[in-house]
């Protein structure tokens, strides 16, 4: 029976949605006589040094109104305490990209609440990456290629609203560049010339793409998805079937499921993981990368 929680909020970030969330929720959790200490975030990264940091004795959850970047912090934030301590984590959704609140249908913030509120535990996989020597854990993604040049891109153009993504995706398709890198999947090892590499251990990645249409977020294994350098127009035809897992079926794509992969590039990329690319300008990682599955390392309330 859960009888006291944290509860994580960003109050100024998206239109100050967090602050409206937690007044829809926050009576859900007093209905199930659970105590609630809210914890107001106040910069960038506070929501990793709360799960990093505080005091779990007497706590049955770390919950957090959000979406895939504040989980990410607190998972990050989380496995590497000091103590090695763990809570089962509740996410509430409130986040732009819910890849994975869209694996579990449960886009809306109440329904969030009242699951959480079961109590049930749900294991989830976490991906370890050691990004060129920096321990970096995902929990739903590592993209390499001109996937994340895209997301990269379409940053640089948030003017264009959400036309940006398929502008970035033309500009990138169109530049094609060499991406020539040692891929060792399971310890088998393939040097070829790549156009993105997206490993998944959800099947939705940004903002509702059936990324990796077969990934089960506690099978042990994690879903990549393997595209080789093609030609431009064969490159723009497979964009718009990411959307609904259709580019599976894809003779550019390979599909493979497994417990831990190698990226070895000749140049050294930036990485997309879980949906971020740089955190205040710095990037989140880089190539070459070591992948491993860390197989039901944490519980989710959801």
């Amino acid at each position: 029976m859960m009888k006291r929680s944290y509860l994580i909020v960003n109050p100024h970030g998206g239109l100050k949605k967090g602050l409206n969330i937690l007044e829809k929720v926050k009576p859900i959790f007093e209905e199930g006589d659970v105590e609630l200490n809210i914890l107001e975030t106040k910069y960038a990264g506070h929501a990793r040094d709360y799960a990093n940091e505080i005091d779990f004795n007497g706590y049955d959850a770390l919950c957090a109104i959000g979406g895939d970047g504040t989980m990410h912090e607190i998972i990050n934030g989380m496995l590497t305490r000091d103590d090695g301590k763990q809570l089962p984590i509740g996410l509430v959704t409130g986040g732009t990209g819910n890849s994975f609140m869209h694996d579990m249908e449960c886009l809306n913030p109440r329904n969030a609440a009242r699951r959480i509120l079961t109590g049930r535990l749900r294991p989830l996989d976490i991906a370890k990456v050691d990004a060129n020597g920096e321990i970096i854990f995902a929990f739903t993604m590592v993209g390499w290629g001109m996937a994340t040049d895209i997301t990269e891109s379409a940053e640089n153009m948030r003017w264009l609203g959400g036309q940006r993504y398929n502008v970035a995706s033309i500009i990138e398709v169109m530049k094609n560049r060499k991406r020539v890198s040692k891929l060792i999947l399971d310890g088998s090892t393939v040097i070829d010339d790549y156009s993105f590499i997206i490993a998944c251990n959800t099947i939705h990645v940004g903002k509702g793409m059936q990324m990796a249409p077969l990934a089960q977020i506690n099978d042990g294994l994690i879903d990549l998805i393997i595209a080789k350098k093609a030609g431009r127009l064969k490159l723009l035809s497979l964009f718009p079937r990411l959307f609904n897992g259709s580019h599976i079926s894809d003779p550019l794509c390979e599909y493979r499921q497994v417990k831990e992969f190698s990226i070895v590039p000749l140049d050294d990329n930036i990485l997309n993981i879980d949906g971020e690319i740089n955190i205040d300008r710095i990037n989140i990682g880089n190539t070459p990368i070591h992948v491993k599955v860390l197989e039901k390392e944490i519980n989710v309330l959801v």
